[in-house]
Order: C-alpha cells, then sequence, then structure tokens
C-alpha cells in the first residue's frame, strides 16, 4: 500500500476535512526541523540512505517531534511501500497478513516493505516476536516509535536488531518557524487571510512543549474561532487554551525522570526547583498519594535525625491528601515540600541500616546473647534465658554494663551520628551513653578481680 502518490499529497495539503497537522507533514526531510543529527548533510539516517544500506530503526522522542514523519519520509525517499501499524490496535492476525504480504513483494520484487508501528512499546510479547523472522530475512524494514526509553519496552531479542535513534525535543523557535510556514503557506488558512500576532506566536509555541503537533492544532482552532482577516493576538490563545495539558505518562520514563528530579532538589535544599517539579506531576495527573508517599521515605533518608519532625510532618500531609484530594491537597504538598528542602540533612539512619544488611548478607547472624533473651518458661530460665539481665530503670544512670550485639559484633558502630540539626544533640547523647556503659563494666570487672 503505497501511501506517497501525488494524488493524496494534493488531498492531504488542500482538503478543508484534514486536519492542519496532516495537512503540514513534512514531505522532505528538509522540512523536519531540530533533528539535523539524524537528517542533515552528516546525519545518521541521511548517512545510511546514501550507502543504500536500510537498516530497522526505532525512533524515541517526545509527542509531536517527528517520528512519523521521518518514517514516511524514509519510505519514500528510499521509494518502497508503506504501511502502518498501530500497536494498541492492530491484532495478530492483521500483523501476520502484512507480514506475509511483505515476504511475498520481496521475493517477488526483490524490494523490503516498510512497516510501521507507532508506539511500538505498547506491542506485547508475542506481537513483537512476530517482526522478528521478517525483520531477520530482510522481508521488511521495521521503524518503531516510541516515547518509552526502548531498553525498558522493547524485547531484547528485537531490540539487538535494531537501531535506536534519538530525536530532540523541538525549541520554541522551531514552533514559530513552523506555525509562520502554515500561515504563509496553508492553502486553507490563506483562504481566511488572517495574520498571527507575534505575541500569540510565542506563547503557541511555548505552550506545545515542543509538540509541533500539538502547535498546530492549537493555532487551528484559534483560526476556527476567529473570522477573515482577524488579527490573532495572545488573548485569543489563552482563550481557547483553557489550560496546558502537560504531557506526562504515569507508567513511563517520565514518571521516574520527574520524581527523580523532584527527590534530588530536595536534597540538595533548593525549595524552588522541588515546588517546580512538584507542580509538574502533579498538574501532569500524578497520583498525589504515590508522591507523599516518596516524601515520607526522603524525611527518613535524606533528613533523618538531623529534624525528626519532618518524618511527622510528611505522615501529617499523607492524611492531608487522603482526606482532601486534588487539588487542595496541593498546597499541603507544596508546604511539605518547602519544609523538607529546607531542613537539615542527614542520611546517617540510612547509612546504618544499610550497614545492618551488609552484614547480615555477609553471613553475619548469631543467636541472640541469653542474657536477652526472653525467658517466659521454667525450662527456659533453667536453660539460662535471661540469665545476668539487668533492668535500666533500677539503676540510677538508666543503662547497664550489658552487652546486647552478639560476642562477636560487640565493637560494632552502624550509627555514625551527622552534625545537622538536632543529630549534634543526639550524637552527643550517642557518646554520653556510650561513655557511661563502658565505665559500668570496667566498674564491673574490678570489682570480680577484687
Amino acid at each position: 500500500m503505497d501511501l506517497f502518490t501525488e494524488q493524496s499529497k494534493s488531498q492531504n495539503r488542500t482538503s478543508p476535512s484534514v486536519p492542519l497537522a496532516q495537512r503540514r507533514r513534512p514531505q522532505s526531510f528538509d522540512e523536519i526541523l531540530g533533528q539535523d543529527h539524524l537528517l542533515g548533510q552528516e546525519g545518521l539516517i541521511t548517512r545510511m540512505l546514501a550507502q543504500e544500506h536500510v537498516h530497522s530503526f526505532i525512533l524515541w522522542g517526545s509527542p509531536g517531534s517527528g517520528k512519523t514523519s521521518i518514517a514516511k519520509v524514509f519510505a519514500q525517499t528510499c521509494g518502497i511501500d508503506f504501511f502502518e501499524v498501530s500497536a494498541a490496535l492492530g491484532s495478530m492476525k492483521e500483523i501476520k497478513e502484512i507480514m506475509l504480504a511483505a515476504k511475498k513483494r520481496h521475493r517477488t520484487f526483490g524490494k523490503p516493505t516498510v512497516i510501521f508501528v507507532d508506539e511500538i512499546h505498547r506491542c506485547n510479547k508475542a506481537q513483537q516476536d512476530a517482526f522478528l523472522p521478517f525483520v531477520e530475512a530482510g522481508d521488511i524494514v521495521l521503524i518503531g516509535a516510541t516515547t518509552e526509553n526502548p531498553s525498558f519496552e522493547i524485547r531484547n531479542a528485537l531490540l539487538s536488531r535494531m537501531r535506536v535513534y534519538t530525536l530532540k525535543e523541538l525549541t520554541p523557535e522551531h514552533i514559530e518557524t513552523l506555525l509562520g510556514k502554515a500561515m504563509a503557506e496553508d492553502l486553507i488558512l490563506k483562504k481566511k487571510k488572517q495574520s498571527l500576532d507575534p505575541k500569540a506566536c510565542k506563547l503557541i509555541a511555548k505552550l506545545s512543549q515542543g509538540d509541533v503537533r500539538s502547535a498546530l492544532t492549537l493555532l487551528e482552532s484559534v483560526c476556527a474561532m476567529l473570522g477573515p482577516g482577524a488579527h490573532i493576538e495572545a488573548s485569543w490563545v489563552h482563550k481557547v487554551m483553557q489550560k496546558k495539558n502537560l504531557y506526562y505518562d504515569k507508567n513511563g520514563e517520565f514518571h521516574f525522570d520527574l520524581i527523580s528530579a523532584l527527590h534530588k532538589s530536595l536534597r540538595n535544599s533548593d525549595e524552588n526547583a522541588s515546588l517546580y517539579w512538584l507542580g509538574r506531576m502533579l498538574e501532569g495527573g500524578e497520583d498525589p498519594m504515590y508522591i507523599v508517599r516518596r516524601l515520607i521515605r526522603f524525611a527518613s533518608e535524606d533528613i533523618g535525625l538531623a529534624d525528626s519532625h519532618a518524618l511527622v510532618l510528611a505522615t501529617s500531609a499523607k492524611e492531608a491528601v487522603h482526606m482532601l484530594g486534588m487539588p487542595e491537597a496541593g498546597v499541603c504538598l507544596a508546604q511539605l515540600v518547602i519544609y523538607l528542602a529546607q531542613s537539615p540533612k542527614s542520611n546517617s539512619a540510612y547509612r546504618a541500616y544499610q550497614s545492618v544488611q551488609q552484614d547480615l548478607n555477609q553471613g553475619h547472624v548469631y543467636p541472640v546473647p541469653l542474657a536477652i533473651r526472653n525467658a517466659p518458661t521454667k525450662l527456659m530460665k533453667q536453660e539460662g534465658y535471661g540469665k545476668g539481665y539487668s533492668y535500666a530503670h533500677d539503676h540510677s544512670k538508666h543503662t547497664t554494663s550489658l552487652v546486647c550485639l552478639p560476642e562477636v559484633l560487640e565493637k560494632r558502630k552502624y550509627y555514625q551520628a551527622s552534625s545537622q540539626g538536632q543529630e549534634i544533640q543526639i550524637g552527643e547523647r550517642v557518646q554520653t551513653w556510650a561513655k557511661l556503659r563502658k565505665e559500668l563494666r570496667k566498674q564491673e570487672q574490678e570489682n570480680k578481680t577484687s
């Protein structure tokens, strides 16, 4: 099925029923902006075409960066048939039929078929495996488009047979250029004789977040709302675009990138950056309970004993989020984020527990010392359970010479207090208790020898 006949090109460019984003779809690599590392004179795809040795590849990039356009122009440049398969809607039966037809064309005419799979990360294991023998035999040139990290979403068997080309996010300047060309060259828009104010153009470019399709759709909506000869100002863009629909995938790489940005901004005590990343997640539709759970972990892992109130405030915020829901809970999370960002930082509790885990993983697993074992029965007492135990509250200093660690680990120091916030006092108390126990043990030893 050749999608690049002159008749279809003409209809796509001139039909009012075709959306502006489709009418403005690039017909050559020169019309695709921002991807010179792939499509420029020394670009990877350009060099591949020049060597006439085409291979399957994955286009990884944000929405509206040109993935579909590159795939279609690629097939057009090669002069081979192009089929588009929807990963979300395509069935195994449909995929197999297309593969077998491609195999037959390859055997008959000696040319492969370009199979373009949009959202290839949505293909299940069986669908991905179905492509393998046809890619290996050269029957098809498989081009996948994805917004997700291929290394996480594409099976290794298929990924190893494809190259990954990463698309750069388009800049506002790229979007402004494309909007200007649309106003000047699109036959449908030209008939309305409207003009686009530079401020309105910049606003559309800014709101689109590098998504050409989104920018052209917004421009088309504004133009449709106004009559012939109208001057499109920024105020009209605001009226059409009541609220920016932020690109955000709660299950994908964006999700992990943003929570990582929030966590690291908090750790760096930057409240402004922390608030921004919080807003990106909440306004993008992230579950606020997921965010607050991560903030509770942060309060313990990165602030810890330097400010014990941080964990209390974080768990209180969880209750507030649960009771209020969004959007009201956003303010509660903002309050928490500011507090956490400006709290003194210490990961001493985190490191202390890691040390315990390391010892246990290395096999340092020993019996509980008899003195601190539970002794609820007579038999257990006869076996020495609880023998030598001394009740700390019976002593004026509220500690004893009792050794609570296994003898092999007696000198192990898991916790090392930091010099941050409240932990300064905690560290002083740690030293005080340790000194008292040492003195009591020394005194006890002197009494035994005397």
